[in-house]
This record gives structure tokens, C-alpha cells and sequence, in this order.
């Protein structure tokens, strides 16, 4: 059963920084493209961040030059450094395989950026 735990949420000021983790368990990232998703109330998952198996990397418009996804194959552990956070970053984030599975959805982190 694969399980997708996100961590590192929490609040910031504008202009600051916080780094997300997912860790995996019954999934290998290394052999699955990865992405970071984020979610506002009322509106659709949206895909922000993604890794390739072989580390190729590719981002939102709104996002690119700001964050960055990474990955630990050691650790099995997906990570999106956020940089310059903006208000309307603020979201729940989760991270899933690209294509997604609706069934691997984890419960997410919490992202709030104040003006």
C-alpha cells in the first residue's frame, strides 16, 4: 500500500521561505516522475512542480524562478524549496506521482503567506 506523508507547512510572511518534504513508503520515487499539486478551497488540485525518473525538472508559470523540486533517492523523499513566497501561494500542497493517483492522495501541508 503506498502512503504519501507531507510535511513542512506552516505559516510565513511575504518574501519568505519554507521547504516542503514527502516521504514515501510501498513506492520507489526514483522509478515514478514526481510532482508537487497544491489545492485552494473551492478550486481544483493544480500541479506546480515536477521531477522526471532522471531528474529533469519543470515548473508552473506562476511558480518557475521560485521554487525549486528536488529528490533524495536515498531517503526516498521529495522536497520543493519556496522561495519569495507569495500571498496567493498560499494552499494546501501534496505530492503525488505524475500522472496522479486518486488513491494516493496524502492529508497535505498547510502553506499560509501573509501580506
Amino acid at each position: 500500500q503506498v502512503q504519501l506523508v507531507e510535511s513542512g507547512g506552516g505559516w510565513v510572511q511575504a518574501g519568505g521561505s519554507l521547504r516542503l518534504s514527502c516521504v514515501g513508503s510501498g513506492i520507489r520515487f526514483s522509478l515514478n516522475a514526481m510532482g508537487w499539486y497544491r489545492r485552494v478551497p473551492g478550486k481544483q488540485r493544480d500541479l506546480v512542480a515536477s521531477i522526471t525518473k532522471p531528474g529533469t525538472t519543470n515548473y508552473a508559470d506562476s511558480v518557475k524562478g521560485r521554487f525549486t523540486i528536488s529528490r533524495d533517492n536515498a531517503k526516498n523523499t521529495v522536497y520543493l524549496q519556496m522561495n519569495s513566497l507569495k500571498p496567493e501561494d498560499t494552499a494546501v500542497y501534496y505530492c503525488n506521482t505524475l500522472p496522479k493517483i486518486t488513491n494516493w492522495w496524502g492529508q497535505g501541508t498547510q502553506v499560509t503567506v501573509s501580506s
